[in-house]
């Protein structure tokens, strides 16, 4: 059975995806959430079979869009890192020229709590993103099944 790690069963829920649970780091210097996918005992994407793999992509994919979307920025860090928590989670950050601590990674770094009603907005403007981004044809979750029936070998 999928548990979240107890680290990241406080952070704040956002929308669950086919494969991953979204999440909000409180941080308000960086629009930043986390994607954890939905496997019990996943700590490294080799504990993910080959369809597990693709629909995290597509997932980090449409979650990438949604934040850049909403959240402007000059680039957004994607990143697996599982250095501090034991469970597989993928970090789609934000980042602007000039943020608290460009162009230095934000681990470790300097941190500001969203305010209630920060917290709210930014994670009911992501959700309603996500639920109408993952409508688009292209994330289609688990929808695209290719025929490979025309090729010859």
């Amino acid at each position: 059975m999928f548990e979240l790690d107890p680290e990241l069963a406080k952070k704040d829920f956002i929308v669950d995806l086919k494969q991953c649970r979204v999440l909000l780091e409180d941080n308000a210097l960086y629009p930043w959430i986390i994607l954890v996918p939905k496997v019990p005992h996943a700590k490294n994407m080799l504990n993910l079979c080959m369809e597990e793999r693709l629909q995290l992509m597509r997932e980090i994919d449409l979650c990438e869009e949604v934040m850049s979307e909403n959240f402007p920025c000059e680039q957004t860090n994607v990143a697996v890192l599982g250095n501090r928590c034991p469970q597989l989670c993928v970090d789609v950050i934000c980042r602007k020229q000039g943020d608290a601590n460009w162009p230095n990674p934000v681990w470790g770094s300097k941190s500001k709590a969203y305010t209630l009603t920060e917290k709210e907005d930014a994670i009911a403007k992501i959700k309603r993103a996500i639920l109408i981004k993952q409508t688009d044809p292209r994330y289609m979750q688990g929808m695209h099944h290719p025929d490979y029936s025309s090729l010859e070998y």
